[in-house]
């Protein structure tokens, strides 16, 4: 009976019980405080798979947006229509980056977390400014001087530019590039069965990530920041909930109760890696299996999401700008959180989907409206819950925009769209009969 039941258990469903088993285990781990469990559980064990799955995930980012990105360029053929994707993406990204922030600091202004807090022992070392780049760096560092590095960097803005001008010669080519063209289709489809077998272990990864995260960090540390994590999770979850349904509703006309249904797996992933680049995979294949959305826009639209598209982050940024300067009581005035927008929405383009990255961005933000960037300090203990939160809702942009410019372009397989059984198939049997063609196809034949 058990078997059955855990035979006909989805992967989200799974994900989420590891999810709430890991929350439970870490509690219990970080009330314990065992030198141990600490040492031996925690940081050993859990540390272990937790980096082994993340590795995993981030090892098919770079040739999954390759030969995905190659195979949607191609497939599009047009390079006017590529353009139109292109441009359709960047300007709703920035749109709803703009919105995102705007509305955190509303809100942040209307619940005025930081009133009346008191500092005490704020640990303000290893903080260090990071400089704003110019909005003509952002744009420059986007052609590769070396690709070769980029795609050892994992400088995704730089890949990205560097296969689309290959895809793009490829198309020009015309019939000369077709051998070239199938081998990528090849790839691009091999790098999705390797996708399916690595989240075939995304319970046992996404366990050990949320155990070690929970035993390390507890929830005491809440206490002292309460307001400001209070105002952070209701303006994410504002977003998440109705802004980013909206805009999904308003551009593309399509219901957002399947949406959220099916981007559930990717959002999961990401709160759990805390990486929207290390999410990439999975985003992909929720937009493209579960959602529809043709390869040749979700191959563009979701690397590029991941790199630019930062609505989480910037409401990160938003909140613990008003936070930090009524800590501080310092009164930024509208010239102020205008500034804090623009750098947001600039700091967002060219910042990578990493871990932690928006502490480095908020860094730029205080240092242009003359905060003290030591205040950082004071939000550090709860920044990587946060993260994982943000991250979630930064992929769930990714995926609406995938979906609208998808919509606008024809590139969308409605009734996928309306299925709710549409890529929930997990299984990692493989075909016999596949199995014997390979075989016979690869064993040498006798000389004659």
């Amino acid at each position: 009976m058990t078997t059955t039941t855990a035979r006909k258990m989805s992967l989200t469903t799974k994900i989420m019980l590891g999810m709430v088993l890991g929350v439970a285990v870490g509690l219990i781990a970080n009330r314990i405080g065992s030198p141990f469990i600490d040492e031996q559980i925690v940081g050993g064990l859990f540390a272990m798979v937790g980096k082994m799955f993340v590795n995993a995930l981030k090892m098919l980012v770079v040739p999954l947006v390759i030969f995905s990105l190659l195979t949607g360029v191609m497939g599009i053929g047009d390079i006017r229509v590529l353009g139109r994707v292109g441009g359709k993406s960047f300007a709703l990204y920035i749109l709803t980056t703009a919105i995102a922030i705007a509305i955190a600091i509303g809100i942040a202004l209307l619940v005025g977390p930081g009133q009346g807090f008191v500092m005490e022992g704020v640990d303000a070392s290893g903080v260090t400014a990071a400089e704003a780049p110019s909005v003509w760096e952002v744009f420059a560092n986007i052609v590769p001087g070396n690709p070769v590095a980029a795609f050892t960097n994992g400088d995704m803005l730089q890949i990205i530019f560097y296969v689309i001008v290959v895809g793009i010669a490829a198309v020009m080519l015309g019939e000369e590039s077709a051998g070239f063209a199938r081998a990528c289709e090849y790839m691009n489809e091999l790098m999705m069965k390797v996708v399916g077998i690595v989240m075939h272990f995304a319970p046992y990864g996404v366990f050990c990530l949320i155990a070690k995260v929970f035993a390390e960090q507890g929830i005491d540390l809440f206490v002292p920041v309460l307001a400001y994590v209070a105002t952070l999770v209701g303006s994410l979850f504002l977003h998440l909930f109705v802004t980013l349904m909206v805009i999904l509703k308003v551009f593309s006309g399509l219901n957002p109760v399947p949406f959220m249904r099916k981007i559930r797996p990717a959002q999961l992933f990401a709160f759990s890696t805390a990486s929207s680049n290390a999410t990439i995979p999975v985003t992909m294949r929720c937009v493209t299996e579960r959602m529809g959305v043709d390869n040749s826009v979700a191959s563009f639209t979701v690397p590029f999401g991941a790199t630019i598209n930062m609505d989480g982050t910037a409401i990160m940024q938003g909140v613990a700008t008003v936070f930090l300067a009524n800590v501080y009581g310092i009164d930024l005035g509208l010239g102020g959180y205008l500034t804090v927008i623009a750098m947001a929405v600039l700091a967002s383009i060219g910042t990578a989907g990493v871990p932690g990255v928006g502490l480095v961005m908020l860094t730029m933000v205080l240092t242009q409206v003359g905060l003290p960037v030591e205040g950082i300090a004071l939000i550090l203990g709860v920044d990587r819950l946060m993260d994982m939160i943000r991250t979630a809702v930064n992929i769930t942009g990714d995926a609406v925009v995938s979906t609208i410019v998808a919509k606008s372009e024809g590139k969308m397989d409605l009734a996928v769209y309306g299925d709710p059984a549409a890529g929930d198939a997990e299984s990692l049997g493989i075909d016999p009969a596949a199995e014997a063609a390979l075989a016979t196809h690869a064993r040498p034949h006798p000389a004659e």
